[in-house]
């Protein structure tokens, strides 16, 4: 079966060119565009995309609340990739906060589009470290955060480090010299004790608390 990809962008030939790299791949299909986050909850609910590449900027309703929402509302919202102009967009930044699974730049090439779409469907997230960190280091603590100190084991405050630093399952196994397996539960573990939907969600956390240093 085809993987469903939504389009959301103001620019018609942003989506136009998305459109075609989408398409060319035998495993994934184009089920609709919009040209705001307006429009989004609408197509959604009758397309039932698997992931949304979502426009960060956008005239009425941008990325960020459109993200809010998918994921406010639905019981299985689609995997939603923000697009963006720039990496250290602070919107990106927020929409990573609202729940999005990664961003990708409007400038990649079309195999790193496909292959972040890819990504983000296997469960991982689309995470580039010194992009995030440069992005947290513009912001402050958020005060009721909670560190993740004060409830991850010794291990699993080691593999949120290394989960914050892009580093892979299997390169946080080597790192750690630890089975994949061992690895993944840690990972998993840490996603439930923060109230974590995936890895970004995650790394974010770890930055907000002051957990992780956006200079460090």
């Amino acid at each position: 079966m085809s993987v469903r990809v939504l389009l959301v962008d103001d620019e018609r030939l942003i989506r136009a060119g998305l459109r075609a790299i989408v398409d060319s791949e035998p495993d994934l299909t184009v089920v609709g565009e919009a040209a705001d986050g307006a429009e989004v909850p609408g197509l959604v609910s009758t397309l039932a995309p698997d992931v949304v590449l979502m426009d960060v900027r956008m005239p009425a309703v941008d990325g960020i609340r459109a993200t809010e929402h998918l994921l406010s509302t639905m019981d299985e919202p689609p995997k939603v990739i923000v697009v963006t102009t720039f990496e250290n967009d602070d919107y990106v930044y927020d929409a990573l906060r609202a729940g999005a699974s990664g961003f990708l730049l409007k400038r990649a090439r079309p195999e790193e589009i496909v292959a972040g779409i890819r990504t983000v469907l296997a469960g991982d997230s689309l995470l580039f470290p010194a992009a995030i960190r440069g992005m947290a280091q513009r912001r402050a603590p958020v005060p009721d955060v909670v560190a993740p100190l004060d409830f991850l084991t010794e291990r699993e405050r080691d593999v949120l480090r290394l989960m914050a630093a892009g580093l892979s399952n299997g390169e946080i196994a080597a790192e750690l010299y630890l089975g994949l397996q061992t690895v993944k539960t840690h990972v998993g573990n840490v996603l439930s004790k923060l109230g974590a939907r995936d890895r970004t969600q995650a790394v974010i956390r770890a930055y907000e608390s002051g957990f992780v240093k956006p200079t460090g």
